[in-house]
């Protein structure tokens, strides 16, 4: 599904990942955790095409992302949900227009996609929210309408980059709780956090391999939380 082998990125003149392999086969679920600066985000942005490697070969979906043209790369990120840290809705508009921009910018007819729009609303618990613009939504409801948003278009993979990093204990286990419903459906899931405490309580609700990022390379890889 997503296959990085012997994968390395370079910015400015020096390493900043190097030598990772990694395999997100269908259905597992991964933690990527790690010190501030070891690379986190940019493992997760060659997981999603973002970026390009500057060694070794990453292929998204059996194919190298390296030699993808940018049409070929956005029809096959269709199939990549991402939750990024900084959540990036358009502040003048309603949180469920937010969710239903995917959509629109792919050319689904919205209106024939309502009722499964409003089920999604309703499963992250927004729907009394829906008409809020972002800035009126908490933190908490801020990270699952990304999460909403990140799974409208039903993909195979989702991508999350320190989802609960600017929220309550509580509503980071609901996000979890949600995650892992997503597993079970079969999504593969990657999950970049810090929060250590975060991965010991998922290991109730999922079964997750571990990754320790540290000095550009995994470290350590196993399946204890």
């Amino acid at each position: 599904m997503i296959e990085l082998k012997g994968a390395g990125y370079s910015y400015g003149g020096g390493d900043i990942l190097g030598g990772i392999d990694l395999t997100l086969s269908p259905g597992s679920f991964h933690f990527l955790t790690g010190p501030s600066g070891a690379g986190k985000t940019t493992l997760l942005k060659l997981c999603y095409g973002d970026l390009k490697p500057s060694a070794g070969v990453v292929e998204l979906f059996g194919r190298d992302s390296r030699s993808m043209g940018r049409d070929t790369l956005a029809t096959l990120r269709q199939s990549i949900g991402v939750v990024h840290q900084d959540c990036r809705f358009l502040d003048h508009l309603p949180i469920r227009e937010n969710l239903a921009l995917p959509l629109t910018v792919t050319g689904r007819n919205v209106a024939a996609a309502a009722e499964s729009l409003e089920q999604l609303i309703a499963w992250v618990g927004l729907s009394h929210r829906a008409h809020a613009r972002p800035p009126e939504l908490s933190g908490g409801e801020r990270q699952r309408a990304a999460l909403a948003r990140a799974i409208i278009m039903d993909p195979d993979v989702i991508i999350a980059d320190e989802p609960t990093g600017n929220i309550d204990w509580e509503m980071s286990q609901r996000l979890l709780t949600l995650l892992a419903e997503l597993n079970r459906l079969g999504k593969t899931i990657l999950v970049a956090t810090h929060d250590l405490a975060l991965i010991r309580a998922a290991k109730a609700q999922v079964s997750a391999r571990v990754l320790r990022l540290a000095g550009g390379r995994i470290q350590a890889a196993g399946s204890d939380l």
